[in-house]
């Protein structure tokens, strides 16, 4: 399995009410770049991929969301029942996922 098909198989498993760092998906999948998660995750269309409920390490949304900006992805993190701590930041402390469940 490529680098891109672990990610998405770890970023299908971030639970509804959760979200997890770019960071968080790169260790996950034994990759030490990044950047690769946004990469794997650009543009993606499959419904059983959640690539909305990966945010940076401040818990920031992505300001290019391929899905229709930063306010795409608030809607759709809203949806999942995510509050927000700051008009694009989720609060980490209460909503982060580590991948171990």
């Amino acid at each position: 399995m490529n680098n891109f098909e672990k990610i998405k198989q770890i970023v299908k498993r971030i639970p509804a009410g959760k979200v997890t760092t770019y960071g968080t998906v790169a260790k996950l999948a034994g990759i030490n770049d990044a950047r690769q998660v946004g990469w794997a995750i650009w543009g993606n269309q499959d419904k059983n991929i959640p690539c909305h409920r990966v945010v940076n390490k401040e818990g920031k949304l992505a300001e290019k969301f391929s899905l229709g900006g930063w306010q795409e992805q608030k809607i759709r993190l809203l949806a999942d029942g995510i509050k927000f701590s700051q008009e694009k930041i989720v609060d980490l402390k209460k909503y982060y996922w580590d991948g171990a469940s």
